[in-house]
């Protein structure tokens, strides 16, 4: 796969923009407590840099949701390598859409392999996951369910064959905050990278601010993380990070002893259409 950029919103000061201009560049919290306003799809800012949130993890005590770790990102649009790639250190607060207080990045891939001096240049490549902690005051306003699509179910840990049916939540501002334009299905191209990532084909394809994005496979289980844009192997088609070894490397050399929460009942085929009618 030939890759053209990650789909970072720091390198689009256009889309931070256009956000300010809607009134939605910070976090907007809850109306009152206890309702779900965290959860998979809605928006992270880490120093500026708009992103899109994945999934709900804890570790029995703290609750995190799923950001890309390119999200920190220092460096230009080009600097894809998570072993060389600058990044934001650990402790950076993380805006997070519903929130009242700002997240903590307590776990990042490029770090992680950088400390390691990681060698597999697929999981240098493709390994694009990081973990923002939330503050215990928010804990009651999280729901691990996707918006309209439901799920996640589990973790899918055999990879997607070409053909298979994929699905996504992405809310990025560029779509003026109408939601019927955020959910996606789509179909897999393959899995590639020694099965660190997943080819995948939607529409709409994901667009700058969308970086981070949940992915499902055709049974609601938890797939990977929007990542990058690519030309090929399909113009427009999105490279999708693999979580279940995204999540086994921050718990094996990241310190991290975090598990996946699942959410509700797979809306299955038919979701996005439904939702797009409203």
């Amino acid at each position: 796969m030939t890759r053209t950029s990650r789909l970072l919103a720091g390198t689009a000061t256009a889309v931070l923009a256009l956000t300010a201009a809607l009134g939605t560049a910070t976090p907007a919290a809850a109306d009152h407590a206890g309702d779900p306003t965290i959860h998979p799809g809605v928006q992270t800012y880490t120093a500026g840099a708009q992103c899109t949130a994945n999934f709900v993890f804890t570790d029995g005590v703290d609750t995190f949701i799923g950001q890309a770790a390119h999200c920190s990102g220092t460096g230009g649009s080009t600097e894809t390598d998570g072993c060389d790639s600058g990044s934001l250190p650990l402790g950076t607060p993380v805006e997070v859409n519903g929130a009242t207080q700002p997240g903590t990045m307590v776990y990042n891939s490029w770090l992680t392999m950088q400390d390691r001096n990681e060698t597999d240049q697929n999981a240098c490549a493709y390994n694009d996951f990081a973990l923002i902690k939330l503050d215990p005051a928010d804990a009651g306003r999280v729901s691990p369910e996707i918006p309209v699509i439901g799920g996640p179910t589990g973790i899918n840990t055999d990879g997607v064959g070409f053909g298979e049916s994929v699905y996504s939540y992405g809310n990025s501002s560029l779509r003026f905050g109408i939601s019927q334009l955020s959910p996606k299905e789509g179909t897999s191209l393959g899995t590639t990278g020694g099965g660190w990532t997943h080819p995948v084909y939607t529409v709409t394809p994901g667009v700058p601010g969308d970086s981070g994005s949940p992915f499902v496979d055709d049974q609601g289980r938890a797939l990977g993380v929007l990542s990058t844009l690519a030309i090929a192997p399909l113009a427009g088609s999105n490279g999708v990070s693999d979580l279940s070894r995204a999540l086994d490397y921050a718990n094996t050399y990241g310190g991290m002893n975090v598990s996946l929460v699942q959410g509700g009942a797979f809306a299955g085929e038919g979701a996005v259409v439904r939702g797009l009618l409203g």
